[in-house]
């Protein structure tokens, strides 16, 4: 555990590392205006009530909604469709839908949704125009974005019709910053019974351990998240690509505080599970290689990073969800001890993660001191020379 609770001594390796977007300069404040969108209703506070301990001196009109969907491969294309179709089926209509891609998908979806523009909600397809993917996509989007609250939905998800409803709820408290709801999974096969819930994040996917009620969360899970616009403006965007989601959220909890970025499970969304990705080769790899990458992520957010959720979720799986399962084993299921194993499996994983992206880190700042230390002896040197 000790592994997992390491202090956040990170020093800062600047932008255009692997993983981290480049040349992000996001005006999300200014742009209200430029976009033609329809006018939809907000429904008010169904009891009229504050909620949660708010007064009602600190609760707001609902915002506006800005849906934003990522997508970057012709292989998800009807998953994408189903997409758009659920946010278009929502009982509260965003001001706009903006579906962001990468090139080779770009005409593809502008011809598919170019009848849309006019429409309510209007749709507007926009290319990414920044190097990376998911990261880039999502800053592509909110730089022409001009609803409030930026939701973001995963191409391969689709949501319930009640969701953004429920996902705006939490914004009437003008102290709350970001909002994240629960994405179920939805196996294209079974769910493997060797498989523990505690680490259904690796599909993306709301996981055991999880709030069950609304409340604070450090992490909230990037296909069913929103931020104020404004926040994201003040945070400089999404530095990292690949975990752009807990990027994020530390940032906005470090500028307004940890009671800023709630967790609401009655949010939901169907988020598609390939055949693929419920095998051990996946499992592994994932735990391993997410928390190896997080390490860089860390290191970008300088004193926003901290290690706490991920030493709770450690925490917790070993000391609730292992016993749990355990004692399951007891009581004549089968996969109990397949379950045990793979949670002991999924955390040492991570640990190892974890110490070998800390390692790659200190000897990529070693060798880049050495070479400021050499280009400054060498510039001595040449000085020297032309003294002479």
């Amino acid at each position: 555990m000790r592994i997992l609770m390491l202090a956040q001594s990170y020093m800062s390796i600047g932008v255009g590392q692997r993983g981290h977007v480049r040349n992000l300069t996001i005006g999300l404040a200014r742009r209200g205006h430029d976009v033609a969108v329809a006018t939809i209703g907000q429904p008010g506070s169904k009891t009229g009530q504050p909620e949660d301990g708010v007064s009602s001196e600190c609760r707001q009109p609902p915002p506006t909604i800005s849906v934003i969907i990522c997508a970057y491969s012709e292989d998800r294309w009807e998953l994408l469709l189903q997409s758009v179709a659920s946010v278009q089926e929502q009982t509260l209509q965003p001001r706009e839908i903006i579906v962001s891609v990468d090139q080779p998908l770009f005409h593809r979806c502008a011809a598919h949704w170019a009848d849309f523009a006019a429409s309510a909600p209007p749709i507007r397809v926009i290319q990414n125009k920044y190097d990376g993917h998911l990261g880039a996509a999502r800053n592509t989007a909110a730089e022409t974005a001009t609803g409030e609250i930026l939701a973001f939905l995963d191409d391969d998800a689709a949501a319930d019709r009640d969701w953004l409803e429920i996902l705006i709820e939490p914004y009437r408290d003008k102290r709350i910053g970001a909002v994240g709801g629960r994405p179920i999974p939805v196996f294209e096969t079974s769910r493997p019974a060797w498989f523990p819930v505690q680490f259904d994040w690796v599909f993306g996917c709301a996981y055991d351990g999880l709030p069950t009620s609304r409340g604070p969360l450090a992490h909230l899970i990037g296909a069913n998240m929103s931020v104020r616009r404004t926040l994201l403006e003040q945070v400089g965007g999404f530095h990292s690509d690949r975990h752009d989601d807990m990027d994020m959220c530390h940032r906005v909890a470090h500028l307004r505080g940890s009671e800023a970025v709630i967790y609401e499970p009655a949010a939901t969304v169907r988020h598609f599970v390939p055949a693929s990705r419920p095998t051990w080769r996946y499992f592994w790899r994932r735990c391993l290689f997410v928390n190896k990458g997080k390490v860089e992520a860390f290191a970008q957010m300088g004193d926003a990073a901290t290690l706490g959720a991920e030493a709770r979720f450690a925490w917790y799986a070993l000391t609730k969800g292992l016993p749990r399962e355990i004692l399951q084993a007891a009581k004549g299921d089968a996969h109990g001890l397949a379950r045990s194993a793979a949670i002991v499996a999924g955390v040492g994983l991570a640990a190892v993660g974890h110490v070998a992206g800390r390692i790659e880190l200190v000897r990529r700042l070693r060798r880049r001191r050495q070479q400021a230390t050499k280009q400054i002896l060498d510039t001595a040197a040449q000085g020297d020379g032309r003294g002479k």
